[in-house]
């Protein structure tokens, strides 16, 4: 799988978004964002292991907790990728409309 699927498929979970989005004001505990969340502590963790896997946030130490900060680089590459996407379906379809306008003349 690429990376920028990697991001897509660990974006397909909505709690992760919320993990996401809360992150986004300022790093927190897994127990912190718990707090926020109608799942557990453990349940927390493991979307934020999916989220470290897909390198949208990143874990470090500090004393006895781990806390979790976003890595913005990470959604503004994949963000690149997708209007790049985008842009080639575009093309793909003004071409597909060119041809079939043509088609419809003869």
């Amino acid at each position: 799988m690429t990376a920028e699927l990697q991001v897509l498929a660990a974006l397909a979970d909505p709690t992760r978004w919320q993990l996401l989005d809360r992150l986004a004001g300022q790093e927190a505990t897994a127990t912190v964002l718990a707090a926020d969340l109608p799942v557990t502590r453990q349940a927390v963790v493991k979307h934020l292991g999916v989220l470290e896997r897909a390198g949208l946030v990143r874990a470090h130490r500090q004393g006895r907790e781990m806390r979790y900060v976003v890595r913005a680089e990470r959604l503004d590459e994949t963000a690149r990728w997708m209007a790049a996407a985008a842009r080639r379906w575009d093309d793909r379809l003004a071409t597909i409309r060119k041809l079939a306008e043509s088609g419809a003349e003869e």
